[in-house]
């Protein structure tokens, strides 16, 4: 036994000499002969590269001496020119490897090549596909994240508003409560209620500033609240109280009231007047006029004046910038300009500096004619019947105003002419008016009779239907239409005679109280079955009060009406509308720069 165990601890041992001698002997007999074959290798290759070294430095220097130097070559990299950079990147690396011997064949250099332009292009395909949707998904989380504020700050207003408004409500409590008390009480309960109607008042002012309610305010609510309390424990009389806040709530209708009264009032007022910047133009253009020889004074193309083949317009105005942006307007979006006669006829005040502006700015290849309603002696027989009519407002009563109603009387060589306002502005040609089929009517207009609309007036808001003659004559619900932009065929006025029908309704409005001041419900009845109804893009109304007319249909018109009383040349005039307005004055004009007339 002991002998097995012997032989086997032998034949262990001498496997793991054989294991660890036969390595080196294999290894120390390959030795020789691997220095001799990797040194000659060795000492070829450094001969092959000396000598490749000295042919290229005896090149370079053959090529300096025959060519000089040259620029480095100059790659201009387009968008989306990804191929040209691949293929430019690759021929350099061509190159350097046939210089350093790293052979390849021409078809392997293809290949790859090849194959790194197709995934160059499979990139550039999948690149423009995931950018849209990347950008599509910003957008719609940047637009959740927009209306998840926007619901956050709109409840968080609201709930500011039901603070603010609680408050209030323990002002006015607190207010009831201290009126209870004699005047000359200072008990320790009148002392607080003072003391907590300041604190309160004092934050909800600070409300008004700030976007947010400070946590003093709350305290100072609790505190109004727990004084309250007290209050309703010391002033238990309940009907009292109720009689107390009935009065207090009366007052404070009246105030409101008074205050509308007087803001309408200031709006009428500031209507009314003429801006000082305007009436600085008015005299340093009238000083102007003054100076001119009288022959300087005519106004060019004064032969097209009585022309019936041409385009006549007129306006009534003694307004000189209206005026001026309802000729240039007119002017600027005419097809055909040169055939474009105006007709202004204003008062012999502003006669000197309305000739005056229009000889310094003229309009262009169109005629100009302006005239002074003084020069019409006719007219003034009818001016005391003007003045009898019941209003103040010298929009009303103005000659002016009821001169459109003289149109075949102050221009008998005409055919047909269109009356504009001043208080428009013309955003598209008019002279596809003179071809409209009026149908034998006198007067071609926009109606304003749709119900909805925000021009939308009826009959008997102008007219009193109480007085039998009328209710006789007319039709509560006929169609009314506007003034502003009217088509007139003055040949069939003069057949109809239809200012003799007028005078005759203007005489009966000042015995008796038929219609409303102004010159609207008159032309209703002047013009009662006379009139035919035009398209409505001819002409929109309600841009001079808050009408809530639409944009699209601001956008269509080829007149808008700046009708109420804020006027684009007023500051009490609507911002949104003004630039319509705006774009027909020449705010670096020289006398509007002196006048301090700005945007």
């Amino acid at each position: 036994m002991k002998q097995i165990r012997r032989c086997t601890r032998i034949f262990i041992l001498s496997l793991l000499a054989v294991s660890v001698l036969l390595p080196i002997f294999l290894f120390s007999s390959t030795l020789p002969n691997f220095n001799f074959e990797e040194s000659e290798e060795y000492i070829e290759d450094l001969s092959r590269i000396k000598h490749k070294t000295n042919a290229l430095t005896l090149s370079a220097i053959e090529k300096e001496e025959g060519e000089g130097l040259k620029e480095p070559l100059l790659v201009v990299y387009k968008d989306g020119d990804f191929s040209s950079v691949v293929s430019y990147n690759y021929s350099n690396e061509n190159i350097r490897d046939d210089q350093y011997g790293n052979a390849k064949s021409g078809s392997d250099k293809l290949e790859i090549n090849g194959t790194n332009e197709n995934e160059t292009q499979d990139y550039m395909q999948i690149q423009p596909e995931k950018s849209p949707a990347t950008s599509l998904q910003q957008e719609q989380s940047k637009q959740t994240t927009l209306q998840h504020n926007q619901n956050v700050r709109s409840q968080t207003r609201r709930v500011l508003d039901e603070k603010v408004k609680e408050m209030k409500d323990q002002l006015i409590r607190a207010k009831a409560y201290l009126k209870f008390a004699p005047p000359t009480s200072n008990s320790q309960l009148v002392r607080e209620l003072k003391l907590r109607i300041k604190e309160l008042e004092r934050a909800v002012g600070d409300s008004s500033k700030d976007s947010d309610l400070s946590r003093g305010a709350l305290q100072r609510m609790r505190a109004m609240e727990v004084t309250l309390l007290k209050a309703s424990r010391v002033y238990t009389d309940c009907p009292a109280m109720a009689s107390k806040l009935r009065a207090m709530t009366n007052n404070a209708e009246e105030q409101v009231w008074a205050q509308r009264s007087q803001a309408a009032f200031l709006v009428q007022l500031a209507g009314r007047t003429t801006p000082k910047g305007l009436h600085c133009l008015f005299m340093r253009l009238t000083v102007e006029y003054f100076s001119l020889q009288p022959e300087e004074r005519e106004f060019p193309n004064q032969q097209k004046l009585h022309d019936p083949d041409l385009y006549h317009f007129t306006v009534f105005s003694d307004n000189l910038l209206a005026c001026a942006v309802v000729v240039n307007s007119t002017i600027s979006t005419s097809l055909e300009p040169e055939k474009i006669v105006f007709h202004v006829v204003t008062d012999s005040l502003n006669l000197p500096a309305m000739s005056m502006w229009f000889l310094l700015n003229p309009p262009g290849k169109s005629a100009m004619q302006i005239q002074s309603t003084e020069s019409f002696e006719w007219l003034s027989k009818y001016d005391a019947t003007l003045q009898k009519k019941n209003s103040h407002d010298p929009r009303y009563t103005s000659a002016l105003n009821h001169l459109r109603f003289y149109l075949p009387d102050l221009f008998p060589m005409l055919n047909k002419i269109v009356f504009l306002d001043h208080d428009v502005v013309v955003q598209r040609d008019l002279t596809g008016l003179w071809n409209l089929d009026m149908k034998g009517k006198v007067n071609g207009a926009v109606e304003t009779c749709q119900e909805g609309e925000p021009s939308f007036r009826r009959m008997d808001m102008f007219v009193n239907f109480s007085d039998p003659m009328i209710a006789k004559r007319f039709d509560r619900k006929a169609c009314t239409w506007a003034f502003g932009m009217n088509v007139f065929d003055l040949h069939e006025w003069r057949r109809r005679n239809l200012t003799r029908v007028y005078h005759k309704y203007l005489q009966l409005g000042s015995k008796r109280p038929f219609w409303r001041a102004g010159s609207l419900p008159l032309g209703w009845a002047t013009f009662y079955n006379h009139t035919v109804g035009l398209d409505r893009t001819w002409h929109v109304l309600g841009l001079g009060y808050d009408s809530g007319v639409r944009q699209g249909d601001i956008d269509q018109a080829a007149v808008i009406h700046y009708d109420g009383i804020m006027k684009p040349w007023l500051d009490i005039g609507l911002e949104k509308h003004k630039h319509y307005w705006r774009r027909h004055v020449d705010y670096q004009h020289p006398y509007l720069q002196q006048c301090n007339i700005h945007r």
